[in-house]
């Protein structure tokens, strides 16, 4: 592709709105010198398409600009040339490696464009989603959906479970305020909840169960008891999270065994079962007895060695 011509104004920019932050292509509507900007002197304004107020050129296509300028290459058959021979071999497995989540990072050819395209507002992640909808509009693929999509296939494809820390713990965290939300309700609510019994006649007209109290002589509504209905999601999220008393070490039984096990030592592997302290403490004093007479049988074994007598013996009976 030909260089582009710099010192001419540009017919079509990048623009970014500083009041809606809203990204968007168009023509210029005002254009200044900036003798500042060496490489191509212009300043370029336009009319925001969201919210009518004027628009600067983006920053990062500024850069772009800038790049162009700064961009060099073979000019010569001969160096045009070599330059495509230098992409012989190339990629090497190793850049394959590196370059293979090119397509998803762009979204030209992105695997995830089919399964989520760009909808800007119609995803219920959109509406705390931090990405421009004009600029996700012009997309093949949600750029969040994307990423994840990204991420998860490299955990996977690198055996990284690392890779996935930040996700699973902002689920881990959101699943937390979930359970706090319908402990909250159900304190709210109360454990149980009533309504008024009820039939349904052949005639299609509802019953309410009454009664007359014969103490009183006034008409009683009959009540039906049920347990609130979040009790049962809530024993899930607990048993699905391991955080049951039994997961956490708090039943009855779990402390007891813990106490039992308090002043024992814990085997190690598939060593021997784990001992109490004090016949721990009856082995260690054995083995330092033993240690003990050892020494002492090194000792007479040294003060009868000929060598270490006769030397003794020629230096005064220094050791």
């Amino acid at each position: 592709m030909a260089k582009r011509d710099l010192s001419k104004q540009l017919e079509s920019l990048t623009f970014r709105c500083p009041a809606c932050a809203n990204t968007f292509d168009a023509a210029p509507g005002r254009v200044e010198d900036e003798p500042s900007l060496e490489h191509h002197p212009f300043a370029y304004f336009a009319e925001c398409t969201r919210c009518g107020e004027e628009a600067a050129q983006a920053p990062f296509h500024k850069s772009l600009v800038k790049a162009w300028a700064n961009a060099t290459g073979p000019k010569t058959a001969a160096g045009k040339a070599a330059s495509a021979k230098n992409l012989e071999g190339h990629p090497t497995p190793e850049e394959a490696l590196r370059t293979r989540f090119n397509a998803l990072k762009h979204g030209m050819t992105a695997e995830t464009a089919q399964y989520f395209p760009a909808r800007p507002g119609k995803y219920p992640a959109c509406s705390s989603c931090d990405v421009d909808h004009g600029y996700c509009a012009k997309q093949p693929a949600c750029i969040k959906q994307a990423q994840l999509f990204m991420v998860h296939h490299a955990a996977f494809e690198q055996r990284n479970p690392k890779h996935l820390t930040p996700i699973y713990s902002s689920i881990q965290a959101s699943i937390t305020a979930i359970i706090q939300q319908i402990l909250q309700t159900i304190i709210a609510d109360g454990v149980k909840l009533e309504h008024p019994a009820w039939a349904v006649t052949r005639e299609g007209d509802i019953v309410i169960g009454e009664y007359n109290d014969f103490e009183t002589g006034e008409k009683r509504i009959i009540m039906e008891t049920k347990a609130h209905p979040l009790l049962k999601p809530l024993q899930e999220f607990l048993s699905r999270n391991n955080l049951a008393l039994s997961d956490m070490g708090m039943t009855p039984k779990a402390i007891e065994q813990e106490e039992q096990q308090m002043g024992r030592l814990a085997p190690g592997g598939d060593g021997p079962p784990s001992i109490s302290l004090e016949d721990y403490a009856a082995k260690q004093a054995e083995s330092m007895a033993a240690l003990r007479a050892l020494a002492d049988r090194a000792n007479a074994r040294k003060q009868r060695d000929p060598v270490l007598i006769e030397y003794q013996q020629q230096n005064g009976g220094e050791q």
